[in-house]
């Protein structure tokens, strides 16, 4: 970094106040803006060293090192200057913003920019939620076009300065004592276009595609669920990172079971007999058959459990557990010997008054 005198780069005294520096400034680069300078080296040189006199002079500290050492002093603080116009317009974006009201927006919207993230909605079966799976799924994108490699140009071609805002991407008209300033029409604010656009994509530097992605479902999922897959969405603008993919899952019901959280219920019809006997049964499970004891007098609507047999805990260790709902049986269509038999039974319980004498007494049925 050569000596050199910020003062009179800017045209102002060394005792010049923070907005005397301000406004020379604005004076300067007004003057010398890229955007009005379009491939003027000397212009963009002129430019670049304005704004590096106005970083230093606008802050107390670094003018104060300058003044009393000059640019060597301000070397030992690591002030380098300005590495190109994306630093200074980042900088100062907010001062080029009051002053112009334009010629930084073309400049701002060519910074690398992460493309759109994307979304898929995948159906999976109540078994796939319960184990897990891998899955490939196939989903649109808007990828780099390969034939202009995202340029929008035919190739050999390039994009032109647009001659309607002469390549600010702005277009300013005087009314009266205003100045008013709008994104040019033409160009749509690029400051550019493309006289020659590639085949493949019509200029857009854009084409759809479908490409097909393998993911990996992790058991215990449930309707709801979100997998995110970095990477995999749409590709970014002028360098930028790609988006990334969600997958919104839903599990489909099953005819038998129903989920509870971690566990599963399932209804389990027994005979009259197994309920007052008990009984050893055989259960359905997601993981087969699993036996089940029924323990004598067993009512209708109360619950068993079969533990570690529901769904393993996605945020835990472990898994839930299947609750079995028991419902007795009313026989239907019996015989005449057994009819005779339950007959039989309902005189014995009545003779030893352990079942339904309770209730006949409440309502006087016995004198």
């Amino acid at each position: 970094m050569e000596d050199r005198d910020y003062y009179k780069i800017l045209g102002v005294s060394r005792n010049a106040n923070e907005e005397e520096i301000k406004k020379a400034y604005r004076k300067v680069a007004m003057q010398y803006h890229p955007d009005r300078n379009p491939g003027d080296k000397e212009a963009e040189e002129k430019f670049k060293l304005a704004s590096e006199a106005y970083e230093v002079l606008r802050d107390p500290q670094k003018r104060d090192i300058y003044d009393r050492f000059g640019i060597e002093g301000l070397r030992g603080t690591g002030f380098t200057g300005f590495r190109g116009f994306e630093d200074i317009f980042s900088s100062f974006s907010d001062i080029f913003d009051d002053f112009f009201g334009f010629g930084t927006s073309s400049r701002r919207r060519v910074r690398p920019r992460q493309g759109a993230d994307l979304r898929y909605d995948l159906k999976i079966s109540f078994y796939d939620a319960a184990f897990g799976k891998e899955d490939e799924i196939e989903i649109p994108q808007r990828a780099v076009c390969e034939d202009c490699n995202g340029t929008g140009c035919k190739t050999g071609t390039y994009p032109a300065q647009c001659p309607n805002c002469k390549g600010t991407g702005q277009v300013v008209r005087s009314q009266g004592f205003f100045t008013i300033s709008t994104t040019c029409g033409q160009c749509h604010g690029e400051g550019k276009y493309i006289p020659h656009p590639c085949k493949e994509c019509r200029g857009s530097g854009w084409v759809k595609r479908n490409k097909r992605i393998k993911i990996r479902i992790p058991p215990g999922v449930d309707t709801g669920s979100k997998l995110r897959i970095r990477g995999e969405g749409e590709a970014g603008e002028r360098g930028g990172p790609p988006g990334d993919l969600f997958v919104f899952l839903y599990v489909e019901p099953h005819e038998f079971f129903v989920r509870d959280g971690d566990d599963i219920v399932c209804q389990i019809p027994i005979s009259f007999t197994q309920a007052a006997l008990g009984a050893e049964i055989d259960v359905p499970t997601l993981n087969g058959k699993k036996s089940l004891t029924i323990p004598r007098g067993t009512e209708s609507g109360e619950t068993l459990k079969i533990k570690g047999e529901g769904f393993p805990k996605i945020k835990g260790y472990g898994r839930g557990d299947l609750i079995v709902q028991i419902f007795v049986k009313t026989p239907k269509n019996l015989t005449k010997r057994q009819e005779e038999i339950l007959k039989e039974f309902e005189e014995i319980s009545l003779k030893k008054g352990k079942e339904g004498e309770s209730w006949r007494k409440f309502f006087r049925f016995e004198s």
